[in-house]
């Protein structure tokens, strides 16, 4: 594997931080777990049955513990989840303290730390106009530091691809799974709905983050503005007030086409600005669990 850059390395560092101090923030914030396992004795190991092979127990566990152990396997986690992840341009656009695309990457990287600290298997599926990574699930804490370098290294790409790439994560996940889609879903709604049932067609739960940013939630710019598309690089210099209404309309029935497409195929859509404390998704991520 090459080195890593010097950038890439401390986006690394900030990655393994900042999810590590969100994720125990956010559990020690909780008067009471939904789930059983925050604090398992042995995060990676089960209490050793009779009768299974003596090849699996742990031996260093029984030296320290005088109890039989053995490691466990990714079958017997609770949970399997893909976090799909769009890097495309438009997920690189920014007009506060954070870009959709660092806000979408720290958000995957709390739900992975999360994930392992709950011993779920977690995987990630990052894409833009094809897919650029592929990470199968596991459940074991040394996998985050492969998931987080992915996040560290993610690019733009003009244009997407999305609907493409929904059908192709889809064929690939076989095995009954979490699905959680994380993406600004600048695309034809019924396209995107489309792409999301297919996952629901292979009885995978599926939540979707829906990140935007506070502009565009808003548009609130006062002046003579270029707007540049940046997924075809296409320029327009309009002053905002003449089309704010518009757009407005626009993106709110954007946002409703979205929302009642995912409700009916029982898809959990959730917009997302990127000013939103990250402890409230991982409820979100939480409560979805629970239903799997």
């Amino acid at each position: 594997m090459p080195l890593l850059n010097e950038e890439t390395a401390a986006k690394l560092r900030r990655f393994q931080l900042n999810a590590k101090a969100i994720v125990e923030g956010f559990l020690v914030g909780l008067h009471k777990s939904p789930y059983h396992g925050f604090s398992v004795e042995f995060s990676d190991h089960r209490e050793y049955n009779t009768g299974e092979p003596l090849k699996n127990i742990d031996w260093k566990i029984v030296a320290k513990t005088d109890r039989y152990y053995v490691k466990r396997f990714e079958e017997e986690t609770n949970l399997r989840c893909y976090l799909l992840l769009d890097h495309s341009a438009s997920m690189f656009y920014q007009s506060g303290a954070s870009s959709k695309i660092e806000y979408a990457a720290q958000l995957a990287a709390a739900l992975a730390w999360l994930m392992i600290s709950q011993k779920d298997a977690v995987g990630l599926v990052a894409f833009n106009t094809q897919i650029t990574s592929l990470l199968p699930p596991k459940a074991y804490r040394g996998y985050l530091a492969q998931i987080f370098r992915v996040l560290a290294e993610l690019q733009p790409q003009e244009g997407t691809q999305l609907l493409d790439n929904l059908h192709k994560a889809a064929e690939t996940i076989r095995k009954r799974s979490l699905i959680i889609l994380i993406s600004d879903l600048l695309d034809d709604p019924e396209r995107v709905i489309e792409g999301l049932k297919h996952f629901r067609s292979q009885h995978h739960e599926v939540l979707v983050f829906h990140i935007t940013d506070l502009q565009e939630d808003k548009f609130s710019f006062s002046q003579e503005t270029e707007f540049v598309d940046s997924e075809t690089g296409e320029k327009i210099v309009v002053n905002p007030w003449q089309i704010r209404n518009e757009y407005l309309r626009n993106y709110e029935e954007h946002i409703t086409r979205l929302r009642e497409g995912c409700h009916q195929y029982s898809i959990e859509y959730n917009p997302v600005s990127t000013s939103t404390p990250l402890d409230d998704l991982l409820l979100k991520y939480l409560l979805m669990r629970r239903k799997g």
